[in-house]
C-alpha cells in the first residue's frame, strides 16, 4: 500500500460517560516519531498508541496524537477535607494575622485556594475499561488519518509512473542517437588514424585498425548503462505494486538511476543526446522529491 507520510484525522464521540477526541496530524520524517499528548489523570494510555499505530502499518513520518478526554459522569468521585491539615493550615493563617497585623481576609474561597486540604477519592485507575473507550475513538481517527495518506500516496504513485513513462521515452531516443554516435565515431577514429599514417607514409594494417576503432568506439557506447536503467525501471513498477512502505526502497532505486544516467552523459559525445540526458536527470529530480513523501 502506496501511502504519503502526511495527513490528518479527528473524530470525537462520548463513550462510557467520556467525551473523548483524538486528532492525528502527520507530516514528512526520516523515522517514526511519534509524539502522543493525554490529560495527566490518563496518562497511563500513552504507551498504548505507538504501538497501536504501529499495528495499523504507521512506519515513517513525524505522527502527533492529541487526545482530549472529559469526564462526563463524576458520581463515583469523592471530595472530603483534610481536617488535620486545615486545622494547622488555618492556625497558621491567624497567627499570620495576629502576630503580623494583617487585614483579616480569611474566607472560604482565599482558603480553598490551597489544594492540599482537600482529598479526592476516586474509582482505582481500570487501564483495559480506559483504553477500551478510547480506542473505540483513535480507530475511527485513525481510520480517517489512513484514508488521506492513500489517497495522496495513490496520486503521488500516478504521478510518478507517468513520469517514469517519459524517462523511458526519452532513453528510448538516447538509445537509437547512441547507435548511430558509436558507428559514426568508429569512422570518424579510423579517418583520422588513416590520415595521420598517411602523412607519416605508413599503410595500415586495416585489420587492426578496424579492431582498435571498435575498442575505442565501445568506450563510447551506453548499451549497458541503458539496460541497466531498463531493469530500474521494473523494479520501481514492482515496489509500487507491492504491499511494504516504498518510500526508502525507492530512494535507494533512484540513486541507481541517477548513477546510470550520469554515466551515460559523461559517454556521449552527440549534442542531442546531451539535452536529452539533462531532461531525464530534471524528471528523476521531480520523482526523488515526490519520494520524500512518500512512507
Amino acid at each position: 500500500m502506496i501511502r504519503s507520510m502526511t495527513g490528518f484525522g479527528r473524530c470525537r464521540e462520548t463513550v462510557n460517560g467520556l467525551d473523548i477526541t483524538v486528532e492525528i496530524r502527520a507530516v514528512n520524517s526520516r523515522f517514526l516519531d511519534c509524539n502522543v499528548k493525554l490529560p495527566r489523570a490518563f496518562g497511563y494510555l500513552e504507551e498504548r498508541v505507538k504501538p497501536y499505530l504501529q499495528g495499523l502499518g504507521v512506519a515513517r513520518g513525524k505522527v502527533d496524537v492529541w487526545i482530549g478526554i472529559d469526564v462526563l459522569d463524576s458520581g463515583d468521585v469523592e471530595i472530603s477535607l483534610d481536617d488535620g491539615y486545615l486545622k494547622g493550615y488555618l492556625g497558621a493563617l491567624a497567627r499570620l494575622r495576629d502576630e503580623y497585623g494583617l487585614a483579616d481576609d480569611i474566607s472560604v474561597m482565599s482558603v480553598a485556594r490551597n489544594s492540599e486540604i482537600f482529598l479526592v477519592n476516586k474509582p482505582a485507575e481500570d487501564v483495559e475499561r480506559d483504553w477500551a473507550c478510547v480506542s473505540v475513538v483513535l480507530e475511527k481517527a485513525a481510520a480517517a488519518f489512513l484514508a488521506v495518506r492513500e489517497r495522496e500516496g495513490a496520486s503521488l504513485a500516478a504521478d510518478m509512473r507517468a513520469k517514469i513513462a517519459d524517462i523511458q521515452t526519452l532513453v528510448a531516443e538516447i538509445k537509437e542517437l547512441s547507435e548511430v554516435d558509436v558507428a559514426t565515431y568508429r569512422d570518424r577514429l579510423a579517418a583520422r588514424i588513416r590520415e595521420a599514417l598517411a602523412d607519416n607514409q605508413i599503410t595500415p594494417d586495416e585489420s587492426r585498425l578496424l579492431t582498435e576503432c571498435a575498442i575505442h568506439a565501445d568506450k563510447v557506447a551506453v548499451d549497458e548503462e541503458l539496460v541497466r536503467l531498463g531493469s530500474h525501471f521494473e523494479a520501481f513498477e514492482q515496489i509500487l505494486a507491492g504491499t511494504e512502505p516504498v518510500g526508502r526502497k525507492l530512494d535507494f532505486l533512484l540513486q541507481e538511476m541517477n548513477r546510470e544516467i550520469n554515466t551515460t552523459g559523461s559517454k556521449c559525445n552527440d549534442a542531442k543526446i546531451a539535452r536529452l540526458v539533462v531532461e531525464v536527470k530534471c524528471t528523476l529530480e521531480k520523482i526523488r522529491e515526490q519520494i520524500q513523501n512518500l512512507e
